[in-house]
């Protein structure tokens, strides 16, 4: 013992032992005595605890105890767990600002922490707990890049407030502004749904992007069964914690590692259940980063191909009138899951990290109560086909992504009304200069114009709130939150900074949004598309220092899902 552990030849300590094993290792274990180990430590599994507990946002004020839960689980299986933080932001409350550009870029630091962390310290594995909407993504990126045995953890969704008797959340409160802007409710109103609207822990309550990429990384098989359809605050979340942390135990012990289980046919699982949920258009984008890192060849056209063949089931917000928390009361995302493997529709045999498959996991799963009409039978779907649409065109040559759910048509025909950026629309849509028939434009907000691609919640809000829904479309090469809903295409490719279309679209062209043959059009010659085009100058980039400068000159395309790896 003098020397330290002597069973550095151990499978399950491939990294720990080079940190702590060995006469010459003993700097190594005397800090580590500081923080807690004992000598037994020493020869157990070291396993990080990426917690992105936060006090920024409710989505991640709790997740400090889950990481305590997932800290005993990891001790209980013959562990040693080691507790570390990473970031968080908020886009609820960036939402709208100059800071909301700093909210892609928290994916990719979220990421490289975590692979920092657990590569410099010896990890032999990681469970990861994530709350708001960058926190999955990122942490699933970070675990593909080290590829050692790994669980994620969702923190858990919100519990909806209540407005005399009405469920409300977030996206009610960013509607609530248009509502105001229109007169159609006065100060006192908007102040009521605002000191309401949140009422706790978890994260946002509708099948927005947290909630959206918490059921994808669970289709995925890196989260164990239901972890995506639990409320934050919840015993079942607490042992969820602790169950994750004996997985890593588990899969330590077999060898599984994330590139395993994040195969492409896991990725096709996580699609298929993103759409059959109604779910946010940030998947694509986000799923598309993963597979990246995963070493999984997955483009736009497989949303496409997948899509046409997997409809949507659940009737969820923003789209629908449910909220997650109604899901979760009636089973979570099990039974749908069952359903969909018992149509041939999921990859049963995809390994997860119960160290189980697909099909083995969801074998004795009972199928939802009789009567929930949240999530609807595979015979009577909301909507045949799936809700995300990869449209091309003169506008998008190298596509964009379009969240059109059918309840708002299937087609648009507008003119443009172009804004080179978020807050410029904005002022617009409230003050009544953007009227029926527009179709707002607005540009140089994506991965590298924003920098960092802003989501648009507050403007498809304000549509909303206005009453006009239904009479003006929104196209970006920003991004939208999984609870923007709407006439809504984003994502476009080219962007507008690297000389897309979308840089020369002027006021009054006309525009065409077809969901049906998938396409984005500018009503416009190529040859007047090329002239303009010539005479466009790239604009001088907003940040020349720091993340954001940074950021911009190391991020792909949204088509490649803006990474920086």
């Amino acid at each position: 013992m003098a020397n330290g552990p002597d069973d550095q030849n151990n499978d399950r300590r491939k990294y720990s032992s080079q940190v702590v094993d060995g006469m010459e290792r003993a700097p190594s274990r005397a800090m580590l005595h500081a923080v807690g180990f004992t000598r037994e430590d020493f020869r157990k599994p070291q396993v990080g605890i990426a917690s992105t507990w936060s006090m920024v946002t409710p989505c991640n004020m709790h997740i400090d105890q889950l990481a305590k839960e997932a800290e005993t689980g990891v001790n209980r299986a013959g562990g040693k767990g080691v507790i570390f933080n990473t970031i968080t932001i908020s886009d609820g409350i960036s939402m709208g600002t100059e800071g909301m550009k700093y909210s892609l870029v928290s994916r990719e630091v979220i990421a490289d922490s975590i692979e920092t962390v657990a590569g410099c310290e010896g990890f032999d594995g990681v469970v990861a707990i994530g709350g708001c909407d960058k926190n999955m993504p990122g942490c699933l990126i970070g675990l593909a890049r080290l590829n050692r045995p790994s669980v994620f953890v969702y923190g858990g969704t919100i519990m909806p407030g209540d407005y005399h008797g009405k469920k409300v959340d977030i996206v009610s409160v960013f509607e609530a502004v248009g509502q105001r802007a229109n007169n159609k409710i006065d100060d006192t109103e908007l102040a009521e749904i605002e000191s309401c609207a949140i009422p706790g822990a978890g994260s946002c309550g509708g099948m927005y992007t947290a909630n959206t990429m918490a059921s994808a990384i669970e289709a995925l098989g890196m989260s164990l069964p239901n972890s995506s359809a639990q409320a934050a605050i919840s015993a079942d979340k607490q042992t969820d914690c602790e169950r994750a942390g004996e997985a890593v135990l588990n899969l330590l012990e077999k060898g599984i590692r994330p590139r395993d289980i994040m195969t492409r046919q896991a990725f096709e699982n996580a699609i298929t259940v993103v759409i059959t949920l109604g779910g946010s258009t940030n998947a694509v984008l986000h799923l598309l980063g993963m597979a990246h890192s995963a070493g999984v060849e997955l483009s736009l056209d497989d949303f496409t191909r997948i899509g046409e063949r997997v409809p949507v089931l659940a009737d969820l917000r923003p789209s629908g009138k449910y909220m997650m928390s109604e899901l979760v009361a009636i089973g979570g995302t099990l039974p749908l899951m069952k359903s969909l493997l018992d149509a041939g529709l999921l990859h049963g045999d995809c390994l997860t990290v119960t160290g189980r498959t697909m099909a083995e996991n969801l074998k004795d799963v009972q199928p939802y109560m009789q009567g929930q009409d949240i999530v609807r039978a595979l015979d009577n779907p909301i909507k045949k086909d799936s809700h995300l649409r990869i449209l091309r065109g003169n506008l998008a040559p190298e596509g964009s992504v379009a969240k059109i759910s059918g309840k708002e048509g299937l087609r648009f025909e507008g003119t443009a009304r172009v804004f080179d950026s978020e807050e410029e629309a904005m002022k617009r849509i409230l003050d009544g200069t953007v009227v029926k028939g527009d179709v707002i434009v607005i540009r140089y907000e994506g991965p590298r114009g924003g920098p960092g691609m802003r989501e648009m919640l507050s403007p498809t809000s304000a549509v909303m709130g206005k009453g006009l829904g239904n009479d003006v479309a929104l196209i970006t090469d920003g991004r939208f939150s999984g609870g923007t809903h709407g006439f809504v295409v984003g994502h476009i490719t080219p962007e507008a900074y690297n000389g897309g279309p979308l840089a020369v679209v002027r006021d009054g062209d006309a525009i065409t949004i077809d969901a049906v043959n998938n396409a984005l059009s500018l009503g416009v010659s190529d040859e007047e598309i090329q002239q303009r085009l010539s005479q466009w100058k790239q604009p001088e980039p907003r940040y020349t220092r720091g993340v954001l400068a940074k950021y911009a000159k190391l991020v792909s395309s949204a088509s490649l899902g803006a990474v920086t790896d």
